[in-house]
């Protein structure tokens, strides 16, 4: 099942695997995918670096990529607080989240272990996260949240790094396209992660015929092999898989 992107990314099959852990993404690396490190736990760049340059040991030379949470605009400006985000969300949210919690009798947290959130997707850390990246022999960079902002993709590109976008509708797909992005990731409803209502079925042709010739990789509910073959005979080049891999040891 190899498809012109895995010729484009020097990798043997069209697997890519989505993974908060260096671990699993450089063994899908070595085995012949590419494996796509999740970069959202990362706070501090100085982790990240690390964490790359293990990546860099350890996949034996084969091509990995990164995935950020990076906005293309920012509410509040780029340089926002975590402060200055918390005091956006209306009261009423919060209340809804209070009373999901009781209806199902999640017990409170102790005072001592409220956490402080994932500030990973903020501006300023994502943007910490590329430049990174960037120092590192990536061959990929993917965001969750779509087309990175212009600069992020001029800068991925100059480096001779594809640029990948994840969508939930066709219009979506499009506007990625529109934007520069390289490869488009068609996120159906069944993902862990998912961006949208559609299920990954109808959503893969449709992007598939929307972005033509962009190459397309379906994700959402694809754990075998028959599911990635699938995935192709839809006119996807390669499948973007991420829960699949919470089983591996």
């Amino acid at each position: 099942m190899r498809t012109p992107l895995c010729e484009s990314l020097g990798i043997e099959y069209p697997l890519f695997a989505f993974t908060p852990s260096p671990a699993v993404a450089a063994a899908v690396s070595r085995a012949g995918g590419l494996g796509v490190l999740g970069a959202i736990r990362y706070t501090d760049p100085a982790d990240f670096e690390a964490a790359l340059c293990w990546m860099d040991e350890n996949t034996d030379g084969k091509p990995y990529g990164v995935d950020v949470v990076i906005p293309k605009k920012v509410e509040g400006g780029s340089n926002a607080s975590v402060e200055q985000i918390e005091a956006m969300i209306p009261p009423q949210h919060r209340d809804f989240v209070e009373t999901v919690l009781a209806k199902f009798g999640v017990a409170d947290l102790p005072p001592e272990e409220h956490a402080a959130g994932i500030v990973g997707w903020m501006h300023a850390h994502a943007r910490a996260q590329v430049e990174v990246a960037l120092r590192h022999k990536i061959a990929l960079i993917a965001n969750a949240l779509g087309s990175p902002p212009a600069d992020v993709i001029e800068a991925a590109h100059e480096k001779g790094v594809l640029v990948a976008a994840l969508a939930g509708k066709p219009k979506h797909a499009l506007a990625h396209k529109e934007a520069g992005v390289d490869i488009i990731v068609a996120q159906g409803h069944e993902a862990g992660g998912h961006c949208g209502e559609i299920t990954t079925m109808v959503l893969v042709p449709e992007v598939v015929e929307m972005v033509a010739p962009l190459p397309v990789l379906a994700a959402g509910g694809i754990g075998t092999g028959a599911q990635v073959a699938a995935s192709i005979a839809l006119g996807a080049q390669g499948a973007w898989m991420g829960s699949i891999w919470l089983t591996s040891a």
